[in-house]
């Protein structure tokens, strides 16, 4: 008989946070970054603290020990929510350990909370018993747009979820979305993505342009106006031609951009040395002056550094 091969322990899983929030003392928390000037005189400042007075605060903020004193933790994300909490008058707050330090992995541009992050923030205060015309009260807002943000993802499927829930997608977008089956709604999301573009109407054409047996009920998607059958079948032969083409340009971008990196980095090796700039001034001027326009480029994308 053949030995059963011997099965070695699995490896730890490595958890990035903290399984229970916890209760720090606000002196003990070290911010990463001062806030702007004049935003804590802003709307939106006045209304976080309404609302940390009114229901608490229901997103903590994300903190990680600091390695030279056990004592202090570096702030991570929430940076609002703790000066509200100060404010407020609060010697503690309720935080969420992180046990990798990267900060920058918080998304720490995002300057508001995008339509998926304040949908989970709704559905968490209405979990905690806080009543739909209290969180209207508390946020301006009709107690009817609450209730369209708690349904926000309502048939969509998780993975778009994940796809967009960074991102400032217009709340039509999702009920344009709800019209196509998860596959479908993955593609769209991804495409969305590529694009940077997350308005309803491009939505609507990706929808127009969707095959009826990727539809999730196909009777009940209205064909826009100026659409026949003919140009809808167009259309989504020109969008799947779109989608190849931009495949083929995603699988080579890392290599041309690091090609491009290394031209740019001779180039501006070659203009630094004074016989060659001397020559090309006397014999090739325009190959000089796009030499130093490559050089003086700060990205790829064209745009010239500042001086």
């Amino acid at each position: 008989m053949t030995a059963e091969p011997e099965l070695k322990p699995s490896a730890p899983i490595y958890l990035g946070f903290a399984t229970e929030t916890v209760q720090l003392p606000i002196t003990s928390i070290m911010p990463l970054k001062k806030l702007p000037s004049g935003l804590l005189a802003s709307e939106k400042f006045k209304q976080i603290i309404t609302s940390i007075r009114e229901i608490g605060i229901i997103e903590p903020p994300m903190v990680t020990p600091d390695k030279t004193n056990p004592n202090l933790y570096m702030l991570l994300d929430g940076h609002l929510r703790l000066e509200a909490v100060k404010q407020l008058g609060h010697s503690e707050i309720t935080c969420l350990v992180s046990n990798d330090d990267e900060a920058f992995t918080y998304n720490k541009h995002i300057s508001r909370l995008t339509p998926v992050q304040e949908h989970k923030m709704i559905v968490k205060a209405t979990q905690r018993g806080v009543p739909i015309e209290r969180l209207a009260q508390v946020l301006g807002i009709d107690p009817g747009m609450i209730l369209r943000r708690k349904n926000l993802l309502d048939g969509i499927c998780k993975e778009v979820q994940e796809l967009l829930k960074d991102k400032m997608v217009a709340m039509k977008t999702f009920s344009i979305l709800r019209h196509m089956k998860p596959m479908r709604q993955i593609e769209v999301a991804s495409l969305m993505n590529d694009c940077s573009t997350y308005h309803a109407s491009y939505a609507n054409a990706l929808l127009v342009a969707t095959p009826p047996d990727q539809l999730a009920e196909p009777d009940k998607v209205k064909k826009l106006k100026g659409f026949d059958e003919d140009k809808v079948s167009r259309m989504q032969g020109e969008l799947a031609n779109v989608q190849r083409q931009f495949s083929l340009i995603e699988d080579s971008y890392g290599a041309d951009i690091l090609n491009l990196t290394f031209a740019r980095g001779y180039i501006s090796n070659l203009i630094g040395n004074a016989k060659v700039v001397r020559y090309l001034a006397q014999h090739h001027p325009e190959y000089l002056k796009q030499f130093q326009n490559i050089s003086e480029m700060s990205s790829l994308n064209g745009k010239a550094a500042a001086g």
